[in-house]
């Protein structure tokens, strides 16, 4: 009977090591694919002995990822034990690997942000400033290493958790378990992926569009000559309430598309690059063909 592969404690150790450097190697094609698959390096040597293996496996772990670098520890974790299943002989495809970490790393960005750089790191600023405002060395000393402390401690127990947690689910690969995570994964990420349309994408058209005259009533009407007081407090009333100040009303073409469906356009942006991937576009023409209609547009007035 072979022998069951396990990663040590010291494997686990040298891929959180790697795993500080995981933006080094960003790019805007696949973002933090490099810095992921380098992280998992010394993993993949581990539990795959082939070459043929180490580089199919080496190759799934460079599609795209893109998360906050802290919370990619938890991902990390349950990733080392799908990986460990699945070089034990255990029955998990590619697609169910790639589907945990697109599921996880949507949600997980949404926390990574406020928890670290709008609270542990601001704090932390706060009380190193107020030291070192004062001529004390303690004060940068204690961000330095308060921060990194905390950074890198956590780091190593998510990715700890993560791979206990990533055990767990392996255990009942009979049971289907890890192909409902898989797949509530996928929707978790499609619906996080839904909701930062709306604040990611946003497209701004600049063209007018004939004026419109109100009809009588939709707008203030000015008396003739000195206003009095309570016609001058009828006149704001009418304004407050949403009365137009002028018989003509200009209108724009994002006002009527906002009045229509509010960020429509960032949507149907999304969908049309969406289906540009599906058509194997690369990412990289895509970026380049948004960035040059964004400067054509621009130069001819439109957005």
């Amino acid at each position: 009977m072979t022998e069951k592969l396990t990663l040590s404690k010291a494997d686990r150790q040298k891929v959180w090591w790697r795993s500080q450097f995981l933006q080094g190697s960003w790019n805007y094609e696949r973002m933090q694919n490099l810095g992921w698959a380098y992280a998992l390096i010394p993993a993949i040597k581990k539990l795959y002995t082939k070459k043929e293996d180490q580089a199919a496996a080496l190759e799934r772990h460079l599609e795209f990822f893109n998360t906050h670098p802290y919370v990619a520890a938890p991902i990390i974790g349950v990733t080392l034990a799908l990986e460990e299943e699945k070089a034990n002989g255990t029955e998990i495809d590619d697609a169910a690997i790639q589907g945990v970490k697109i599921g996880m790393m949507g949600p997980l960005a949404g926390i990574g942000d406020p928890v670290f750089w709008f609270t542990v790191r601001p704090i932390l600023g706060a009380l190193g400033t107020s030291l070192a405002t004062s001529g004390n060395l303690v004060g940068p000393l204690l961000f330095f290493f308060g921060w990194n402390i905390i950074r890198m401690a956590f780091l190593w127990y998510t990715q700890e958790f993560g791979y206990k947690a990533g055990s767990e689910i392996t255990k009942d690969m009979s049971g289907g378990i890890l192909k409902d995570i898989t797949k509530g994964a996928s929707i978790l990420g499609m619906f996080i992926l839904a909701v930062l349309v709306q604040r990611w994408v946003s497209i701004n058209f600049t063209i007018d569009l004939p004026a419109k005259q109100l009809s009588e009533g939709a707008f203030v009407t000015f008396p003739e000559g000195a206003v009095t007081g309570p016609e001058l407090k009828g006149i704001l009333g009418q304004a407050l309430s949403g009365m137009s100040l002028d018989q003509v009303q200009g209108q724009t073409l994002q006002g009527q598309l906002n009045s229509l469906i509010p960020g429509l356009m960032g949507l149907a942006l999304t969908f049309l690059c969406m289906w540009l991937l599906k058509k194997k576009v690369s990412p990289i023409t895509i970026i380049i063909g948004l960035f040059a209609v964004g400067i054509i547009a621009r130069l001819f007035g439109i957005m």
